[in-house]
């Protein structure tokens, strides 16, 4: 008979979390592309309100895992839970309306639109009037749209963008362009962020500034924030949970102190010293 084993878990989620359904839950999900395996037995749970990092070497498999969260790639085994419920089969607008929302490494703005029309497009998850109402300008339109545009206003606020509100998208500074596609993410009104190197191509003040802001999402908006992110005193500064993938595989799960001193990890990214 076979004898009863403990399955090797990293669900390590913020205290002040405990008791409440993760956000997040993937169970040992992979995908395999023409018989490699690009991500494996990836385990995790994020807490409601938790910073959580994902880092690792360059093709250590960390935007795919961000493709397989938001189903734009189809998990070939496992299982992934938003707010509990198991997303298999969904749409990635589906996803997205269950609570998941992203940026990109590379900024997806509709730059010749304006920021307060970024935003607007963000809103369509809250829009429900009907195609005659929106034709023949009905009551319920006017409504909708009234609120819409105040909840723009509101948004574009709290991260100081209020005076950008008829400038185009395309001319706006590089930073700014991050904050807006990050207005227009939480616009969807999501549980989880998910930030896909968001310090990408930013000075050091950029990205002090960008710390604030990520602890101000979860502050104002009490939802959980994963990111990916080569800038290790951004992760470290940030992150509550950290977890380390090498070859689509989970290595290490911890506090930054943790992560910073685990050697497997110092091994993932330096190499092993030759005896």
């Amino acid at each position: 008979m076979n004898k009863l084993v403990k399955e090797p878990s990293y669900n390590l989620i913020p205290e002040r979390d405990l008791g409440k359904t993760p956000i997040l839950e993937c169970r040992r999900i992979g995908i395999d592309f023409g018989g490699l395996s690009a991500v494996d037995e990836f385990t995790i749970a994020i807490g409601r309100t938790e910073i959580c990092g994902i880092i690792g070497p360059n093709g250590a498999g960390k935007t795919t895992i961000f493709n397989l969260l938001t189903n734009v790639y189809r998990p070939t085994r496992g299982s992934i839970l938003v707010n509990g419920v198991d997303t298999l089969g969904m749409t990635t607008d589906e996803v997205n309306r269950r609570g998941v929302a992203r940026t990109f490494q590379n900024i997806r703005l509709f730059k010749d639109l304006t920021v307060e029309e970024n935003v607007l497009i963000g809103l369509h998850n809250s829009m429900n009037y009907s195609v005659a109402s929106s034709m023949l300008r009905l009551p319920k339109y006017w409504k909708q749209e009234k609120e819409a545009r105040e909840r723009v206003r509101e948004l574009l606020h709290i991260f100081h963008m209020e005076n950008m509100t008829a400038q185009q998208a395309g001319s706006l500074p590089y930073g700014a362009q991050r904050r807006l596609e990050i207005v227009r993410s939480l616009a969807t009104n999501p549980g989880i962020l998910l930030l896909d190197e968001p310090a990408a191509g930013m000075n050091p003040s950029e990205t002090a500034e960008l710390m604030e802001t990520i602890r101000k999402i979860r502050d104002e908006f009490h939802i959980a924030i994963m990111l990916i992110e080569h800038d290790m005193k951004l992760v470290m500064g940030i992150c509550e949970g950290i977890a380390v993938l090498n070859y689509g595989r989970i290595i290490a799960k911890g506090t930054p102190d943790e992560i910073r001193n685990n050697p497997v990890v110092i091994e993932a990214y330096l190499g092993k010293e030759d005896e």
